[in-house]
């Protein structure tokens, strides 16, 4: 194996797919068990303390379903009962808050439709739950959802927020309780886009402040979701929260009479600019039980039918270290396969080697995955680790940089392949049709063992290279024929310098040989370290070999290469 290659595929525990069961023996099955249920547990902890998980709402669901499967797969061992959200807090309820089932894909949420004829949707807005007890029309307790039975007390802050009236306008019911959500105010976002964009997570962590100063209480809104001693019918009851100031809960509240229209207005809300973040839709019923009947437990006159998940959790099968062109090691994480918004993702960058230390992610972990940009596999960090780690052998950044591995001797392949494709990419050459895998089939057939090796190839040559046929063959000669003609500057990026190279006149290579670290610095926007690493790349011995290499093969901007002496530094 080479000395920056590490992968390591974990032959410990087979994947666990839908209906799959792990291969452990009794005592590390009852480990992985053990530390899962443990992270079920700190993120409810979270959510019972701050009203905010750690982790989305999808990543919570999968994990908490990955337990439910293990138990299923070991049914003889007695392992606990998924950690519910427990007692939250001393001040109980007026009115339970009870939560909501989740529809899962299109044929439920049919279901559900062609069951009721009063069928209204709202989106299902992405913040922290509260509930509002008003009597005599002014604002007496504010209570934390916590377990939707009782929660904590948070009436002195809620009186901080603009968004929760001290006062009801209008002419209100003697007694009041409402049900609502506290966002950030986010205007324009589009949830396909962005995302939730933290939204959540940020409220929590305001009203945890002991002190909330005014303009971020401004930042808080309130939608009111509930009202559940309200009229009977939701028509009369959106009517009587505008009257008491409350009309956002009627401009979002739409009648859907069909599984199309409800669908089609799910996809402008998520496609379309709103002013907060959500992760769903709820359906709901417009006559529901009074207030009275409500238990903490999802009802079956509202569901929620969730967004496209934008992460996901994968098993980490592998890690490779990667060292680029530039010497840089990117470790990338082997996944066992995962889907996301219709893409399927079976590996993912670290980022850096640093980062991927400080996480410590082993074959066996369990990752967030999410989409940046709705196309790029981004690393979100560790849902939970597990429990047998085996050994990693990183590379050493000490042993790689933007003028180590110009050839491809042991431990230097993946840089020195790096550099070839550099070379032939657009920003360089730009050799039609030569990528990473024609530059690996000549390397291993030993035909290019440096960066210039491939000009004096002929076709008869080149078909000694696996998977290179003879019109293949000929048409690579041909390409590389044709570069020959390439302008100065592009066989100058061909050979990779340090960017800022093209600061002031560069007519041919001895004019930049011939620059010391003083003349760099004086020129525009270069500081000393890039002043240094120019100067160290023109004076490398490497670096005037391979210029006096294309002096000799009449390469335009390169005569007189052979002749430059190392310029003093």
């Amino acid at each position: 194996m080479s000395r920056h290659l590490a992968l390591l595929v974990w032959l410990f525990a087979a994947p666990l797919a839908a209906d799959d069961c792990p291969s452990w023996p009794a005592p590390r099955a009852e480990r992985e068990f053990a530390a899962l249920h443990e992270r079920l547990s700190d993120w409810n902890a979270a959510y019972r303390r701050d009203g905010s998980s750690p982790v989305s709402d999808a990543v919570y669901d999968q994990a908490r379903a990955r337990l439910e499967a293990w138990r299923r797969c070991f049914p003889e061992r007695a392992f606990d009962a998924p950690p519910s959200s427990g007692p939250a807090g001393d001040v109980l309820h007026p009115i339970a808050q009870t939560g909501l089932a989740k529809l899962d894909g299109e044929d439920a949420v049919r279901a559900w439709l062609a069951r009721r004829g009063d069928a209204w949707l709202q989106p299902k807005v992405d913040g922290v739950a509260v509930t509002l007890l008003y009597e005599q029309g002014r604002l007496t307790r504010a209570i934390s959802r916590g377990d939707g039975e009782r929660g904590q007390d948070w009436t002195q802050t809620m009186r901080r927020l603009p968004a929760v009236p001290e006062r009801l306008t209008g002419a209100p019911p003697e007694r009041v309780v409402l049900q609502g959500e506290l966002y950030r105010r986010l205007d324009g976002h589009v949830q396909a886009e962005a995302g939730s964009a933290g939204a959540r997570s940020a409220v929590a962590g305001w009203l945890a402040r002991e002190r909330l100063d005014a303009a971020t209480a401004r930042e808080i809104g309130l939608f009111v979701w509930a009202w559940p001693d309200g009229p009977a019918a939701m028509d009369d009851r959106l009517e009587g929260l505008a009257a008491m100031g409350f009309p956002d809960t009627r401009r979002w509240s739409r009648p859907v009479a069909a599984f199309e229209e409800a669908s089609r207005l799910r996809e402008r809300w998520y496609r379309g600019p709103l002013p907060f973040a959500t992760d769903g839709v709820v359906l709901k019923q417009g006559r529901r039980p009074d207030g009275e009947r409500w238990r903490a437990e999802p009802p079956d006159w509202a569901a929620a039918w969730k967004h496209p998940p934008r992460e996901a959790l994968a098993e980490v099968r592998g890690v490779e270290f990667r060292v680029g062109r530039t010497g840089r090691i990117t470790p990338l994480l082997h996944l066992v396969p995962v889907t996301l918004d219709g893409r399927r993702l079976s590996r993912v960058s670290a980022g850096s080697l640093e980062r991927w230390q400080a996480l410590d992610i082993r074959p066996g972990d369990r990752v967030i995955v999410a989409l940046a940009g709705l196309t790029i596999p981004r690393l979100d960090g560790v849902a939970w680790r597990a429990v047998e780690r085996p050994e990693l052998s990183p590379p050493s950044a000490e042993d790689y940089g933007p003028l180590t591995c110009w050839h491809p001797t042991p431990g230097c392949e993946g840089q020195f392949l790096e550099r070839m494709a550099w070379l032939s990419g657009d920003s360089a050459l730009a050799i039609p049709g030569l990528g990473p895998g024609t530059w690996r089939a000549l390397v291993e057939a030993g035909l290019v063992r440096g960066l210039l090796d491939w000009l004096v190839l002929s076709p008869a040559t080149l078909e000694g290279a696996s998977g290179i046929g003879e019109i293949r063959a000929r048409r690579l000669a041909e390409r590389f024929a044709a570069a020959r003609s390439r302008p100065f500057v592009a066989w100058l990026e061909a050979l990779g310098p340090p960017p800022g190279w093209d600061a002031g006149a560069a007519p041919d290579w001895p004019a930049l040989a011939s620059r010391r670290v003083a003349d760099w610095r004086t020129l525009p926007g270069l500081g000393p370290l890039r002043a240094e690493a120019l100067a160290a790349f023109f004076s490398h011995s490497q670096v005037r070999a391979l210029a006096a290499r294309l002096e000799a093969a009449g390469i335009d901007g390169f005569a007189g290469a052979a002749s430059i002496l190392p310029a003093q530094r």
